[in-house]
């Protein structure tokens, strides 16, 4: 499944400063089981937001995430609290079809 959710940053805090912490915190959670992996997305034509993306193996496996076990993620959370601002778009299942364009060596793309 995909958390995703929008992340604005405040005046005096960059994308940059906010990927830097997202690493730090990514390295931590993905020890977590069922953790899948995390992407940032710059949005076109607005330096000051990103989508970001969480992959899990399940809705199960998000919800019994704690992050506030961990001493230095409950820090990088609260840090981007005071410095953006985060708007969940949802939780979606795994893709029920992908269409992908053909392979170099004409098999046919990728169908779900």
């Amino acid at each position: 499944m995909k958390f995703i959710f929008e992340v604005r940053m405040k005046p005096g805090y960059t994308v940059d400063d906010y990927a830097a912490a997202w690493i730090q915190a990514s390295e931590i959670i993905q020890r977590t089981p069922g953790a899948r992996g995390t992407y940032l997305h710059r949005k076109i034509g607005s330096s000051d937001t990103l989508l970001a993306i969480a992959t899990w193996a399940s809705k199960a496996h998000r919800d019994a995430k704690d992050d506030r076990r961990d001493e230095t993620v409950r820090a990088i959370l609260e840090k981007h609290a005071q410095n953006c601002e985060v708007k969940v778009i949802g939780e979606f299942d795994e893709p029920e079809w992908s269409v992908l364009p053909e392979t170099p060596a004409g098999t046919a793309p990728t169908q779900r």
